[in-house]
């Protein structure tokens, strides 16, 4: 994190925004008995699988996850997957990153997934900045931030400082 960074939503504030995305998933899957949860990696996959542990907690889907990986700088290089995206066929995918900033990751991971036919693909994010350049919204978001493009944002969900820092 860097020394001038800001708190702008603490753990406990992260806590409730991902258990509210959860209970969102759910009631838009209620009728489905699977469900897959596609995270971007880095702090995209923490993000998704938080919201699997909420899932897990109220509702009896049977969850798959599935880890995403793109150059978040050069988001048309090749993206790689944990697994073979024709699994995801006619099913429900929820894709997930931690900020949704000009939409370039966002756009690019679902071109990816859209290789197979899908049931439904929704987004999920625990960021929104409203700066996108891309045709693309987050289905589920935690906040939605108005900042200046110039401002950077730092999500952080695997350590003690745990937070949405802006700088």
């Amino acid at each position: 994190m860097k020394k001038d960074a800001t708190l702008i939503i603490d753990a406990k504030t992260i806590e409730h925004s991902t258990r509210r995305i959860a209970y969102q998933i759910y009631e838009a899957n209620f009728d489905n008995n699977v469900i897959y949860i596609v995270g971007i990696a880095k702090s995209g996959v923490l993000f998704a699988q938080s919201i699997i542990s909420f899932l897990k907690q109220i509702s009896d889907l049977e969850i798959h996850f599935i880890q995403l990986e793109i150059n978040k700088k050069n988001s048309h290089l090749p993206i790689k997957t944990s697994v073979d995206v024709n699994v995801l066929k006619n099913q429900s995918v929820v894709l997930v990153d931690d900020v949704l900033n000009t939409g370039s990751t966002l756009i690019y991971a679902t071109k990816n997934l859209l290789e197979v036919p899908l049931k439904q693909l929704k987004t999920a994010v625990l960021v929104n900045r409203n700066h996108k350049n891309y045709p693309i919204k987050a289905d589920y978001k935690g906040i939605s931030l108005s900042t200046s493009i110039n401002e950077h944002i730092q999500v952080i969900l695997d350590s003690e400082s745990n937070g949405v820092y802006l700088s």
